[in-house]
């Protein structure tokens, strides 16, 4: 398989394969931007019974190993100045698997990582989680109300997601600049006015910046996600959708127009979907073929919703 020879003139191009099968296909300094979910070195969710499969290794030092590999591939395909960005949790820790009830940090496992890999740590967002919501998902004993009244010393916080962000050393080719023209999330619209005269104290894109450089997060709806048409939850072992607007906010910040994203663990589509939205190219890789076949009917309908029906050229950028 040879990515590159199969990149004539989409705008989006998926591959049912091993992410690091596919990243090894990229050229050296190609994409401009990529964000994911990776599994959570079967910890806490198993996707499937692929001996391929990250999340599916004996130990976690095995899928510190696996993901390094990835980390690698990230750091040559990328261009010098441009960001990685790295959706995850810290992961609890059970009594009857762990020996203990507490948390793992994964996060900062995984900026380890990246570190290694010789990216730069550049952020860290928090996305506010609902504790009722979390609570009622996932059954957490510290989470209720009567942990509280009994023993308090069993109670805890509801488990944030993180948005971690990493640069490639270098100076980027093409700065991404330009000011918000529209604001992603579930607050109402910045008030000020959009004025395109002045740029550096643009009422509007100051405010909706103001907010996007927040170090929490907190109107992404957990909700805020792809709908399903195929896969059923009752079908599979995990089912894990990244919000829409976590991607549209990567997105916004971090990348241009026409820019190419790369999404190594696919899944739905849900990062393709807003590409198309949002007018940016988009490489995936699935392992999964339940989660492939998925991800091509949704990328079939993103494309038919964004009525743009003309395929952008990637030869130019890629070959």
């Amino acid at each position: 398989m040879n990515v590159v020879n199969q990149l004539i003139k989409p705008k989006y191009a998926l591959y049912h394969a091993d992410c690091i099968d596919v990243a090894r296909t990229l050229p050296d300094d190609s994409i401009d931007y990529s964000i994911f979910s990776p599994p959570f070195g079967n910890d806490l969710y198993a996707y499937s019974n692929q001996t391929r499969d990250m999340g599916n290794g004996p130990s976690y030092r095995a899928f510190a190993r696996h993901y390094a590999l990835l980390a690698k591939e990230l750091l040559r395909i990328v261009k010098p100045g441009r960001l990685v960005s790295v959706h995850c949790m810290d992961l609890p820790r059970f009594k009857e698997r762990h020996g203990y009830i507490g948390m793992f940090d994964f996060p900062g496992s995984l900026t380890r990582l990246m570190e290694k890999a010789g990216f730069i740590y550049h952020c860290k967002t928090m996305i506010r989680k609902n504790p009722v919501v979390q609570a009622t998902r996932t059954n957490a004993v510290q989470l209720l109300h009567n942990a509280v009244v009994r023993d308090s010393s069993f109670s805890g916080a509801a488990i944030a997601d993180y948005l971690v962000t990493f640069k490639k050393p270098g100076k980027n080719p093409e700065p991404i600049k330009g000011c918000f023209t529209e604001y992603q999330g579930t607050m109402p619209e910045p008030r000020g006015p959009y004025t395109a005269d002045d740029d550096t104290r643009n009422p509007y894109s100051v405010e909706v910046w103001q907010r996007y450089a927040e170090s929490v997060w907190m109107d992404i709806r957990q909700t805020d996600t792809l709908q399903l048409t195929d896969v059923r939850e009752s079908k599979e072992k995990h089912i894990c959708l990244l919000q829409l607007d976590v991607y549209r906010r990567g997105y916004q910040i971090w990348t241009n127009p026409g820019d190419i994203v790369y999404e190594p663990f696919g899944g739905f589509g849900s990062g393709g979907a807003v590409a198309m939205e949002m007018g940016r190219r988009y490489i995936a890789s699935e392992l999964k073929e339940a989660y492939y076949n998925q991800m091509c009917l949704n990328m079939d309908d993103a494309q038919k919703k964004s009525g743009q029906m003309t395929m952008f050229d990637l030869a130019d950028v890629v070959a």
